[in-house]
């Protein structure tokens, strides 16, 4: 096997092992490769090794890096999980499958406009500043009950809560909390886990984990 797919396999082990001790189904967990400032080079190993769905947190890097691997693979999901300004909204929609940091009504609003404008309507996840951090996006949890009742009335599929855990704090009570966050409002999906602590989040609940560094280096 080829780097790529030996890294690979032993994370989805790590996600089938921390499943098996939560009594969970590892093929209920998505594993998104997060291939941000890394090149076609880099991701074809990876798609030939079965991953199907990929992360950018740039648009503009999307728009540039991406249509030549869909041309070629098909069936490939691409997720957005950075933060996305209003103004990208229809470069958004075009290119993407999924959105995972949808966190406020004026960004709602355009993601709306593009639907109407390009036919496209991708499925979305509602961040949440799951840690109250002024620096980072997502919703406020007081004022999560009230989006997501925006988002239920849109044209967008919700798929369910993302959040980030703050940088050097133990992420597990984090995941508890976005997890009890969705059970309180009727939400099935939890994007939650990065390559430092996704099998911490699998045993929590994820059921998307967004897996970088591990993938692609030693």
């Amino acid at each position: 096997m080829t780097g790529a797919a030996t890294r690979l396999s032993n994370i989805r082990d790590h996600i089938a092992r921390a499943a098996k001790s939560a009594k969970r189904d590892p093929n209920d967990v998505t594993l998104i490769a997060v291939t941000k400032q890394r090149s076609a080079a880099e991701i074809e190993p990876l798609i030939a090794a079965g991953v199907g769905d990929f992360a950018e947190n740039r648009v503009a890097e999307t728009v540039e890096k991406w249509p030549g691997l869909r041309a070629k693979h098909a069936g490939i999901k691409l997720h957005m999980i950075g933060q996305l300004q209003s103004n990208k909204a229809e470069d958004a929609v075009d290119q993407f499958d999924v959105i995972h940091s949808l966190d406020r009504s004026s960004l709602l609003a355009s993601l709306t406009a593009a639907v109407e404008k390009t036919g496209r309507s991708p499925s979305v996840y509602v961040q949440v500043n799951i840690g109250g951090e002024e620096q980072k996006g997502g919703v406020a949890i007081a004022e999560l009950p009230a989006f997501l009742d925006q988002v239920r009335a849109s044209p967008f599929r919700l798929e369910g809560l993302m959040a980030m855990p703050p940088l050097g704090q133990q992420a597990g009570p984090y995941f508890a909390l976005l997890a009890e966050l969705a059970r309180r409002h009727g939400v099935d999906g939890l994007s939650m886990g990065m390559s430092a602590d996704y099998p911490t989040a699998v045993m929590l609940g994820a059921t998307a984990v967004r897996i970088g560094s591990a993938l692609f280096d030693d």
